[in-house]
């Protein structure tokens, strides 16, 4: 769920744009912004400002912002102490791309991408219907062109990008499904830029992860990775050198709980679907307040969820990405709405290379042979559209409720019960605030009202000089609430064994989407990485796929 609204502090404006797990960006309409983000227990935002030639980061009180920010020295906003304070302009900077292309999962992301560039032309091109412009469709779509064949890709609303998607209000600003943030860690999809040649959309930021302190509101803590050092160096000196949110005995327990994860491998990651963060956490002995000043907020960054639910599974694979690599916890921000700067370049990849793009095509109806194979898709328009294969790259709850009768009890497809959706410019005073409200399930249902004002409560209490509960100080002059009722699959305890793989034992039925089988969970990269090895699946099967539309094309002249 996401809203977004417009405030104003004196001379300041401020948009704010959410959705029910937190992210805040404050956005100039020049498109010269930048950000950094903060995370807090219940929030996690962006906050970005127009290029000054001063180097730094603006928050909400920067001049940039319409305010000056009182700090002892570049890196003092980590408190808000009064003391020997003098009034410094700080305004947000990009820093240079990161070197990616040499790490292992870059490399083996790109092999991956240039085997479709590379493979056999096929005699007839496959005709493959996939239902769903998100980034699991998009992508399936993208690399199936590279193949060579032709999908057919079928959007239900008049958007693209599915949970990545946003909408132009009557003033031109643009609201989102929530924040989304490009990790260097996301190997695919940093592949997937460069194959567009659109790299120069990303704004990369300084590499630091700045949490709010509920329990000493208008305080920040920063964690800063140096440049000089390679991975894993690099992170334990950041936790090391972070003194506001552990205390060294604190960082001694959590490191003694870490080391199982970090001797076990891959099999130790893997064996912890089944418990909590909460119960993994006081299993390993690492204090509960680690839990609420870290993790609760990781938790809801990564899965829209508190660690009394998420699988620890999900937190060590973030973990292990994040200390394994030297950039994969730096962050990225696409540098305008995700429909117009990431998902059309892919629309015109796919179209130029003889791919079609419907949107407004909702499916009715997944209709079936007497074999139980697809015939066809049935849309809500009555239009039947028919293919060599078929792909659902929908959020599973979406599958759920379209999946044919006949197919409810085979154990790929009973698995998916278990799998369950998430409920979820140019002025120099004016900005964007963007928001994710997590976890949503019990908010979901509430009124606008209701949710704009426990925000505005909990970013009264996290930013105590410029937010006021009653409006005093920063003023709303506008809002959006977006409400998705069921988001990234929850990734709860017991959820990985009921991940499915992206073929099916359907002939000719094949799935992609985050909660498939594939190494990233729920996020943009799994999402990625899920419509390549979906579309790898159908190349691979291209020709029973090809020579059962010939038995098929027969059988129908016959009759």
């Amino acid at each position: 769920m996401g809203y977004d609204f417009l405030w104003r502090r004196n001379k300041g404006d401020f948009m704010l744009d959410a959705s029910v797990a937190v992210a805040v960006s404050a956005v100039n309409t020049s498109r010269q912004y930048s950000g950094s983000s903060v995370y807090s227990s219940h929030y996690a935002w962006r906050n970005g400002c127009t290029i000054r030639q001063t180097n730094g980061l603006s928050f909400a009180v920067s001049d940039a912002m319409g305010q000056k920010l009182m700090i002892r020295s570049p890196h003092a906003f980590a408190t808000r102490s009064n003391r020997a304070a003098v009034p410094l302009k700080v305004v947000c900077i990009d820093y240079p791309r990161p070197e990616l292309e040499n790490t292992v999962n870059y490399l083996e992301a790109a092999y991956l991408s240039s085997s479709f560039r590379n493979s056999p032309r096929p005699n007839k091109p496959l005709e493959v219907v996939i239902a769903g412009a998100g980034l699991a469709g998009l992508s399936t779509a993208k690399y199936l062109a590279d193949a060579g064949h032709k999908p057919i890709l079928l959007e239900a609303r008049d958007v693209l990008g599915g949970k990545v998607a946003a909408w132009k209000d009557e003033d031109g600003d643009w609201y989102e499904t929530g924040l989304h943030i490009f990790f260097g860690a996301y190997p695919n999809l940093q592949n997937l830029f460069g194959e567009l040649g659109i790299n120069d959309r990303l704004q990369w930021k300084e590499h630091s992860m700045i949490f709010a302190m509920p329990s000493k509101p208008g305080e920040f803590s920063r964690f800063d990775f140096p440049e000089v050092l390679p991975a894993p160096l690099n992170g334990i000196l950041a936790i090391l050198k972070n003194n506001e949110m552990l205390t060294w005995p604190e960082k001694v327990k959590f490191a003694i709980g870490l080391l199982p994860a970090i001797i076990g491998g891959q099999s130790y990651v893997e064996a912890q679907d089944g418990i909590t963060v909460k119960d993994w956490m006081k299993k390993q002995g690492v204090p509960e307040r680690v839990t609420d000043e870290v993790f609760i907020a990781m938790s809801k960054a990564l899965n829209f969820i508190n660690p009394d639910e998420l699988s620890m599974q999900c937190i060590l694979i973030a973990l292990n990405r994040f200390l394994q690599e030297k950039h994969g916890s730096k962050m990225a921000f696409l540098d305008g709405n995700p429909p117009e700067r990431l998902c059309m370049p892919i629309v015109d990849h796919i179209q130029s290379r003889g791919g079609e793009v419907q949107l407004n095509s909702r499916i009715q109806k997944i209709d079936l042979n007497e074999d139980g194979t697809v015939k066809s898709f049935i849309l809500n328009n009555g239009n039947v559209i028919k293919g060599d294969a078929y792909v659902f790259a929908t959020p599973v709850d979406i599958l759920k409720l379209l999946l044919p009768e006949d197919w409810k009890e085979m154990p790929y497809f009973k698995k998916l019960e278990k799998l369950v959706g998430v409920p979820e410019y140019y002025s120099p005073n004016q900005s964007m605030l963007e928001l994710v409200f997590a976890p949503a399930e019990e908010w979901i249902s509430r009124s606008n009202e209701e949710i704009i004002d426990a925000t505005m409560k909990e970013l009264a209490k996290l930013f105590p000089d410029e937010i006021a509960a009653d409006q005093s100080k920063a003023k709303i002059l506008k809002y959006h609430v977006v409400k998705t009722p069921r988001s990234v699959y929850k990734t709860v305890p017991g959820t990985e064994p009921c991940r499915p793989l992206q073929k099916s034992p359907i002939d000719g039925f094949y799935l992609a989407g985050d909660y498939t089988k594939q190494k990233y969970l729920a996020s943009m990269e799994g999402a990625v990485l899920s419509g390549k090895l979906c579309a790898q699946a159908i190349v691979q099967d291209c020709e029973s796929l090809a020579a059962r539309g010939q038995r098929k094309l027969a059988e129908a002249t016959i009759a």
